[in-house]
């Protein structure tokens, strides 16, 4: 579409050996801070994977398993969400009898902004979210998101947050952070400088820092997009082209 943005369909990326599509990110060729994978694996079966030198964060499309990390289990299912600090090994174990299907996103450079500041290091090391359980915020244009993980359950570096995105089109936009998408269902396009990309359940995007966009909903009902960016921040913080802060709302 343009150099400096990637969409890419996940079902067109090849699984590995271990049921892993890397989605985005260096592996892959594409110049981005995060790197986005979707993990999948039977029933009866499990995965096992180290955070290394990065946050992570997880997200059940589909399918129930059990966590195990830090010498904790967490039972997950879908629209659950998990934070796991550098550091670890983790399983994700499918304990149904469908296939287990998790968006999993790696963060570089933890604790970025809040520790520089001389925070400490934050206590819990994996930290579990129900988006059932989670506030709906306001962001422009009617747009709504709630948050999955930021740096109130520890995650220093990046938010992580699940956007409602309205057939109301926004106007033309940036974002001061780095941004990976996975679109959890709906249809649309992604659309930059007077081109356009069609966008899908699957489609996997990447979205640099100050490019200008608009992702438009062309559906009949809300498209629901899984986003995580750094550095850590607001959904709703928008500029427009001309470098004017976009206004949220007030609900009444």
């Amino acid at each position: 579409m343009t150099a400096a943005a990637c969409v890419i369909d996940s079902d067109a990326v090849p699984a590995d050996d271990d049921g892993i599509r890397q989605t985005l990110g260096a592996p892959t060729g594409f110049e981005t801070a995060l790197e986005q994978a979707v993990l999948a694996c039977g029933s009866g079966s499990a995965l096992r994977r180290a955070t290394s030198d990065f946050d992570e964060v997880l997200f059940v499309l589909e399918g129930a398993c059990v966590l195990r990390a830090d010498g904790e289990e967490h039972a997950l299912e879908p629209g659950s969400g998990a934070y796991l600090a550098p550091g670890l090994e983790y399983e994700l174990e499918n304990t149904g009898t469908a296939w287990l299907r998790v968006v999993a996103v790696r963060i570089p450079d933890p604790g970025r902004g809040l520790q520089d500041a001389g925070d400490p290091e934050p206590d819990a090391r994996v930290a579990i979210s129900r988006l059932t359980d989670q506030d709906t915020e306001a962001a422009t244009t009617d747009r709504e998101f709630r948050i999955v993980a930021d740096p109130g359950c520890g995650l220093r570096s990046a938010t992580h947050f699940v956007g409602y995105i309205p057939t109301k089109r926004a106007p033309d936009h940036f974002h001061t952070y780095d941004e990976v998408i996975y679109v959890l269902d709906g249809e649309g396009v992604l659309e930059i400088g007077g081109r356009q990309a069609p966008i899908r359940t699957g489609t996997c995007i990447h979205l640099p820092r100050t490019l200008v966009h608009c992702l438009a909903n062309t559906g009949e009902s809300d498209m629901r997009v899984l986003g995580v960016f750094t550095p850590a921040g607001s959904p709703a913080e928008a500029y427009y082209p001309d470098g004017t802060l976009a206004v949220v709302p007030e609900r009444s």
